[in-house]
């Protein structure tokens, strides 16, 4: 349902939201793309994550840009709805150019007013952000606090992911700053984060997934300052079985959250990252009240 301030919210498929939040919030979604030898999926439409997973032993697929065409249509559907103003939330520039491609389009578009933001994160870090920014339209925000507002609220939020192993990221040429990890026999768990760049980083490296579903847990926690009002945000990549876990970690060490978010990795990070990814994501939001004004 169109808001007030007539404001609409476009993201992409690797923000991870859940369809009951796309529907409530009506968030516009346009899907990367897969490239299988057999043809050509749109994220989260043609394929699912599982069949992703599944395909993965035999073929990583390349991934690529949604179609200018789709963008397109997502802007004309916008206007269609009576939209004005469109906040664009997209995945990290660091991974790929799909935040850049919605801006140049949205600028070219007659009839809205575009402001686009590079989140330099994903999955859960993009997820959080979109939706944050539905609250606070749903709120009543104006454009301009949202405006001030997104700067520090990306600066705030941030994810950690417990990988099974570094060869997807090093097969698909996605291995950015994370160093080799030697030791797949000792049990050797990946932990991975955004850098500053929005380039994937590597944080630790832990024995056993347990403990490093723990240790995860632990750093996200030490990100969230005493009585600071924040987000918490879990996800999985063919793992559900110890989501139910780290949703119960995350919550016993952080049970003070405004607001907490549940997800699915997307067809394109699990082909990054390959299967049985967990990830745990905090968002502060005092920086974001103050810059909008809204500190009271």
């Amino acid at each position: 349902m169109i808001n007030k301030q007539k404001i609409a919210l476009l993201t992409d498929s690797c923000a991870d939201i859940p369809q009951a939040l796309v529907r409530r919030y009506d968030i516009y979604v346009v899907p990367l793309k897969l490239i299988f030898s057999d043809g050509e999926y749109a994220d989260g439409v043609d394929i699912t994550p599982t069949e992703v997973y599944r395909r993965l032993p035999q073929e990583i697929p390349k991934t690529t840009l949604p179609g200018g065409d789709m963008v397109e249509q997502a802007y004309a559907r916008i206007k269609q709805a009576g939209y004005t103003k469109v906040l664009a939330i997209n995945l990290s520039g660091g991974l790929s150019g799909t935040g850049n491609l919605v801006r140049l389009i949205g600028e070219q578009t007659v009839g809205i007013e575009v402001a686009a933001f590079d989140t330099l994160s994903g999955s859960l870090g993009i997820g959080m952000t979109v939706i944050q920014a539905a609250r606070w339209i749903e709120e009543g925000w104006s454009w301009n606090e949202l405006l001030r507002a997104m700067p520090a609220l990306i600066r705030n939020t941030h994810v950690f992911f417990c990988m099974d192993t570094l060869e997807y990221l090093r097969k698909g040429g996605r291995i950015g700053k994370i160093a080799a990890v030697a030791g797949t026999l000792l049990q050797i768990k990946p932990i991975i984060s955004f850098a500053p760049d929005g380039e994937l980083t590597s944080v630790a490296k832990i024995r056993g997934r347990k403990a490093a579903m723990q240790k995860m847990v632990q750093l996200a926690t030490a990100l969230v300052p005493r009585g600071v009002p924040f987000n918490l945000a879990v996800a999985h990549g063919d793992a559900p079985a110890e989501l139910k876990e780290i949703r119960e970690m995350a919550q016993k060490s952080l049970p003070d959250y405004l607001h907490f978010l549940e997800g699915e990795i997307d067809c394109t990070l699990g082909a990054y990252v390959g299967p049985h990814l967990l990830g745990v994501g905090v968002q502060m939001l005092t920086e974001a009240l103050f810059a909008a004004g809204k500190e009271n």
